[in-house]
């Protein structure tokens, strides 16, 4: 029996979501690429419009944000889901509104390229030892995507935790890196639900921030130390991670009934 909640208003809140939320058990990220900055604004107000002119789709969906690449194309969305079984239970029922959505949006920018979804579970988070900061939200969403070997077939139990293993590695070395000073607020690590890869969902005061960080990093990642060598030495990442900065465009959750 479908728990969807067509009497549910949906509400834009104007202020990011919570990354690390304790009810959500389930996120999703994904990308769509729009191929300029007139059709990313055409696009970023399609889902607007989609998603406020309909009720709230399901109980279960938490939260669904969207952000615009600062590539002036790419949008980001985010989506915070209470466990595998509200997300199942929307998929499997009649009368969500999916498909009119996607339908509404394509409508109004033919050619949205959908490049990509990664279904997760966080794993850990970090902050600047402040904590979310409360004068500002924050200026920049920044994802950090990082895929591992393929471990089904190795005789060694361990490497089926390799991703988490690696989220530790790098957390000991932001707590030995000054980054905790330039403008990073929180990281908030993802591990893929096929163990695959990991994605940084990470909040910084602003784009130039995390600009800055990087150039004075040395080598792109952290600064020099040896707790950031063995993040690049890491064993069994088959890539470097892919880095997109974003700003934040709306966070739709559910309204009053």
């Amino acid at each position: 029996m479908s728990t969807t909640t067509p009497t549910t208003t949906t509400q834009s809140t104007g202020t990011h979501p919570d990354p690390a939320r304790p009810d959500a058990g389930l996120t999703f990220l994904s990308t769509w690429s729009t191929g300029s900055p007139e059709r990313q604004r055409a696009t970023l107000d399609a889902i607007a419009r989609a998603w406020q002119s309909r009720p709230w789709p399901h109980e279960g969906l938490l939260s669904y944000s969207v952000y615009a690449g600062s590539d002036g194309s790419t949008l980001l969305h985010h989506s915070q889901w209470r466990d595998e079984q509200a997300y199942q239970d929307f998929f499997a029922s009649t009368g969500n509104g999916r498909d009119a959505r996607n339908a509404d949006i394509d409508a109004a920018v033919p050619g949205i390229e959908r490049l990509g979804l990664a279904k997760t579970r966080l794993y850990r988070s970090w902050t600047d030892g402040a904590g979310r900061r409360t004068d500002s939200e924050p200026g920049a969403v920044v994802i950090v995507n990082v895929h591992f070997e393929n471990t089904d077939a190795s005789p060694n139990p361990q490497d089926g935790n390799r991703p988490r293993a690696w989220v530790d590695t790098v957390l000991t070395a932001l707590d030995s890196d000054p980054v905790r000073d330039k403008g990073l607020i929180s990281a908030h690590f993802h591990v893929s639900t096929d163990g695959g890869q990991v994605l940084n969902y990470a909040e910084w005061e602003s784009e130039q921030a995390h600009i800055d960080a990087l150039a004075a990093a040395g080598d792109g990642v952290g600064s020099p130390t040896p707790e950031w060598r063995r993040v690049r030495e890491f064993p069994g990442v088959a890539s470097g991670g892919s880095v997109a900065r974003y700003r934040f465009a709306y966070n739709f959750v559910p309204g009053r009934a």
